[in-house]
């Protein structure tokens, strides 16, 4: 008899780190993980979501852990890494998720905007991959980088934002390269709008209600709405798992067929 087919999405065992998993996108894709069978360590700033994320995802019966922490630190990154290692026993799969995103054109865009913008959006991406290949090198792992849809054309009154993830992309396939011979791969995921709290933020900042910058973001889009965490996090997901092992360093799109 043969073997029967593995789920697409099995992460059965997996030990993965997920930054930005306080919030938004990266909530979801640590509660799709855990739900695939993966133990997830978490890292975010907030210490209070995070414990409370930790709690809800044990339900899973998973093992789940919370590091607060900032990953602008790149010692934070560094400890991070380490910690995962001592509480999963090993890192397999690393996903930075972490961002910002201000809504300024260039000559609105201030000193600290710019600034925290790459800080959070390449730097510390940058110090949790430079802390994780060492970690991976032995066994092999994945490396997934929330990037965006502004990597790849621009989007109007985002300049640091779109700056920062094409860093991100080119970021990752340099990387993609210069690891595939070590057995680690690693992947760009571009979304376009996701309904987080970081979009309905940028609609707060331009004085538009959550409705009507829903509403506005889905007229730009041929499916004509913008995506949700979970649809994301499934792409990830997918990215990560073994049924995704042929994949490395080129973006992975999900914009709903705006760039059709």
């Amino acid at each position: 008899m043969p073997e029967p087919k593995r789920a697409a999405f099995d992460c059965n065992g997996k030990s993965v780190l997920v930054t930005g998993a306080t919030s938004g996108l990266g909530a979801a894709i640590a509660e799709a993980f855990a739900a695939s069978g993966a133990d997830v360590v978490l890292a975010g700033r907030d210490p209070q979501r995070g414990s409370r994320l930790r709690e809800q995802l044990r339900e899973s019966g998973r093992k789940i852990e919370f590091i607060p922490g900032d990953i602008t630190d790149p010692a934070y990154c560094d400890s991070l890494v380490r910690e995962t290692i001592s509480a999963l026993g090993r890192l397999d799969i690393a996903v930075n998720s972490a961002g910002v995103a201000y809504h300024a054109t260039v000559d609105e865009t201030t000193d600290e905007q710019w600034q925290n913008t790459f800080a959070v959006n390449v730097n510390g991406m940058f110090y949790v991959c430079r802390a994780a290949v060492p970690a991976m090198r032995e066994r092999g792992g994945v490396i997934v980088n929330i990037a965006s849809d502004a990597a790849l054309t621009g989007s109007r009154h985002l300049v640091a934002y779109c700056a920062s993830k094409g860093a991100v992309l080119q970021m990752t396939r340099a990387m993609a390269l210069d690891h595939a011979r070590e057995g680690i791969r690693v992947v760009a995921v571009c979304p376009g709008d996701v309904d987080t709290p970081m979009l309905r933020g940028e609609f707060r900042d331009l004085g538009l209600s959550t409705e009507e910058g829903l509403r506005q973001s889905a007229e730009r889009v041929p499916l004509n709405r913008v995506a949700t965490p979970e649809e994301v996090a499934d792409l990830v997901l997918y990215s990560a798992s073994d049924s995704g092992r042929f994949m490395t360093g080129f973006p992975l799109v999900m914009d709903g067929g705006s760039r059709a």
